[in-house]
């Protein structure tokens, strides 16, 4: 059996990196998300930073190992067998549940991940243990640390709160003191505001962090816990000098300075208080395999109070797993997604909004606006008058004078954001509580954004639902850690290897899939969003040309949606006509993205020239028209197939698809002449509509005649009416497209050539 437990002490390690690979992609967002969101600096310069904060605060987290060893299950009441097992379930629990998050571009915790791993798996085990010993259910809870495991879970939640109201609280004196045109008033109380920042920051993540720091002397620690006061005057001192000595002499914009600090410090103390969550079990793991084979004694019966003892962690662990967080922070893309999530929540601008609002958000939008309104009544005037001023943001469209792409929040809810984040985290490592870094992050972030009135009127229910959503997912969190880690935990404890083997083959097929959904989510955001990234100033030919392709793209899927719901129809082939159902549900999600994007589009065209986006706004209406065609005809072969009911006959199954194959035909060259640009054959075209109708028209008066010779049912006639009706809406949209760029052609030749031209609507 000493094979078996090596076996499982290795796969622990593997599951360590894998873990910190997707831990770190998960957590990225709670130091990166207030420098990329202000575009404190280049992307790649930020990455530094952080690199270093991380690097640095790993060597802090031996004293947070503890709460993997002892602060969930009480380690002397089990046997080493029982500890590997819970161990193993906690670690192919976590690298599937933050996989998932990932992949979504959800902000989860890792912590709360990691506590209701360990405790679902320990019940897990210790209700297989006291029923096998006939011990009963009553004798549960004395496996479980249910105090320390309850003082976890409360410091945890009630940092939600606490994150919450201290980032609006400070953020709302913040801008009251800076104002949006923060420079202003930079030069007499910046250096003041500044080493008060760093101040913080230092004490908490330098003093008190070394409390958990593998190299650190008992001695030296003494003597910064007994000069504590001293140590924090001096830095307040020294930053408040150095700061105000870069604003008046060298012209430094100190609140980068603050924000990039703030960047290194979160790093700092996201790996001083979260590492644990991705190594502490598997060094728990080793550390128990070491002492039970020095033991001698059987896995089963060996007791597990060695995991109850203080213990520091090698340094050079600490190191290495420093290294892989860093290098899966400049890879990772799954980063990005969930930094994406948290920045575009905060932003100040209005944009494309990812999250539906629901009954919740609205209500709390709703009541929240009518008691502020009740506090506007009781407040004097003029009080409100002086701090409306101090909320007037710039405009998003210029910087003295010229176009530039905005960030999403300033400097100044930046340093906040960093500043109180980082403040409250370190404090709680301090005290050896593994507060969720997510948690206190994001909240401080939404609080910041709430008292900077982010969320407008336009904007507040969308961003709520986000918050939300979220938060939701957090409880969500707890749920699947807590029930995944015990399933596992009970598999493994009964079937052994064949547990673990079948698990890890399901958790690689798990990690596998969401690799791929992943990537696809990835290319229809890029899609999406690729407005938004592009900046501001796009020229008219420009736009026209991106219509262009749009457009012609989709005229080709929807002759493939044609082709395939007619012959699924004919063949009576549902799995066709699936197909052709997915492809149309696809453009749909393609063409509500283009919805969200004609605000975007028409103010970012830089002529002064209202054609294009005029054609903007008439090609989202066509396809509109279009889709709706496809859609019904899609969906009338469905019910007709799907309800088995009878086949059209052999005349009419001829007819439909030769007519449908003449629209193809024609849909291509409709095709063909808007991406070319080249509209020179347009009567052609037109006259190739018209011959379509004609013989649209023959086919209704077929069907009518041999109605009234009753040759057909109503079910068939319903079914044909309807497919010739919506074609004629396919061939008339598809040419009304045609006309519409011929027209946008002429205008902007004209235009060009100083004759302006006012086009009208096709027709």
């Amino acid at each position: 059996m000493p094979d078996f437990y090596l076996i499982a002490v290795v796969l622990l390690f593997w599951l360590a990196i894998s873990d910190l690979v997707v831990g770190v992609s998960n957590d990225a967002v709670n130091f990166l998300n207030s420098a990329v969101g202000s575009k404190v600096a280049p992307r790649h310069i930020i990455m530094i930073v952080a690199s270093l904060g991380i690097f640095i605060g790993a060597t802090f987290s031996s004293g947070m190992m503890e709460v993997a060893r002892k602060g969930i299950f009480n380690p002397e009441l089990f046997y080493f067998s029982e500890v590997m097992v819970i161990f193993l379930a906690v670690m192919l629990t976590d690298i599937v549940l933050l996989d998932l998050f990932n992949t979504f571009g959800m902000p989860t915790s890792t912590t709360v991940s990691i506590v209701f791993e360990l405790l679902g798996a320990s019940v897990a085990v210790a209700l297989y243990k006291v029923t096998m010993n006939g011990e009963g259910i009553a004798a549960l809870p004395q496996y479980i640390n249910t105090s320390s495991a309850l003082a976890i879970i409360s410091a945890i939640f009630i940092s939600v709160g606490v994150a919450f109201t201290v980032g609006a609280l400070i953020q709302y004196f913040s801008r009251l003191l800076f104002t949006f045109h923060y420079e202003r008033r930079m030069k007499w109380v910046g250096g003041l505001y500044g080493g008060l920042a760093l101040s913080l920051m230092t004490y908490f993540l330098v003093f008190k962090g070394l409390k958990g720091a593998s190299f650190v002397s008992e001695s030296f620690l003494k003597w910064v816990t007994s000069n504590t006061l001293l140590l924090l005057g001096l830095a307040f001192v020294f930053w408040s000098g150095i700061m105000q000595a870069l604003i008046s002499f060298f012209k430094v914009n100190i609140l980068r300075i603050i924000v990039l600090f703030g960047t290194f410090s979160l790093a700092m103390a996201f790996a001083g208080n979260d590492l644990v969550n991705f190594i502490g079990v598997p060094i728990a793991g080793f550390e128990s395999y070491n002492a039970w084979v020095k033991s001698g004694v059987d896995a089963g019966g060996y007791g597990m109070s060695v995991l109850a003892q203080p213990v520091r962690t090698n340094t050079y662990l600490l190191l290495g797993a420093g290294l892989i967080m860093i290098v899966t922070l400049w890879v990772s893309r799954k980063a990005r997604t969930v930094t994406d999530t948290e920045v575009k929540l905060g932003r100040q601008e209005e944009g494309l909004e990812r999250f539906s609002p629901n009954l919740l958000s609205r209500y709390i939008v709703r009541y929240t606006r009518f008691i502020g309104a009740g506090i506007a009544r009781v407040v004097p005037r003029p009080w409100l008058n002086k701090a409306e001023q101090s909320f007037q943001p710039m405009s998003p469209f210029s910087e003295n004078g010229k176009e530039y792409d905005p960030p999403d929040f300033d400097l100044v809810r930046a340093a906040v954001n960093l500043t109180v984040a980082s403040t409250l985290i370190a404090f709680a490592t301090s005290l050896k509580l593994p507060l969720s870094t997510t948690y206190v992050s994001f909240m401080v972030a939404m609080g910041t954004s709430l008292s900077d009135r982010a969320w407008g009127r336009d904007s507040a229910v969308y961003r709520v639902a986000g918050v939300l959503n979220v938060i939701g997912g957090w409880f969500l969190t707890a749920f699947i850690a807590f029930s995944v880690s015990a399933i596992f935990a009970w598999l493994i404890r009964q079937f052994d290897l064949w547990a673990i083997g079948g698990i890890i083959i399901l958790v690689a097929g798990l990690v596998t899939r969401t690799f791929v959904l992943h990537r696809r989510r990835e290319s229809e955001k890029a899609a999406e969003e690729a407005l938004e990234k592009r900046g501001r100033a796009v020229p008219a030919n420009v736009m026209l040309q991106e219509t262009y392709a749009s457009v012609s793209s989709t005229l080709s899927n929807i002759r493939s949606a044609l082709h395939d719901s007619v012959f699924g129809l004919l063949q009576e082939d549902l799995l066709l006509i699936t197909r052709a159902e997915k492809d149309v549900r696809q453009l749909g999600k393609s063409k509500k993205a283009l919805k969200k994007q004609l605000f975007s589009a028409i103010r970012s065209i830089t002529e002064d020239y209202s054609e294009s986006s005029r054609v903007y706004l008439l090609v989202y209406d066509l396809e509109q028209d279009i889709l709706q065609s496809i859609g019904y005809i899609v969906e009338a072969c469905k019910e007709h197939v799907d309800n088995v009911h009878k086949p059209l006959d052999l005349h009419q199954g001829e007819n439909l698809y030769k007519i449908q194959n003449d629209i193809g035909a024609y849909f291509q060259e409709v095709s063909d002449m808007i991406e070319k640009a080249d509209f020179k054959g347009l009567e052609k075209l037109l006259a190739a509509k018209r011959k379509l109708f004609i013989e649209l028209e023959r086919l209704i008066h077929q069907q009518i005649e041999g109605i009234k010779k009753e040759e057909y049912g109503r079910r068939n006639s319903m079914l044909y009416f309807s497919l010739l009706l919506e074609f004629k809406d396919l061939i008339a949209v598809a040419a009304r497209f045609a006309k519409l760029y011929e027209r946008a052609q002429q205008a902007l030749t004209a235009r060009e050539k100083g004759m302006p031209l006012v086009a009208g609507p096709p027709k």
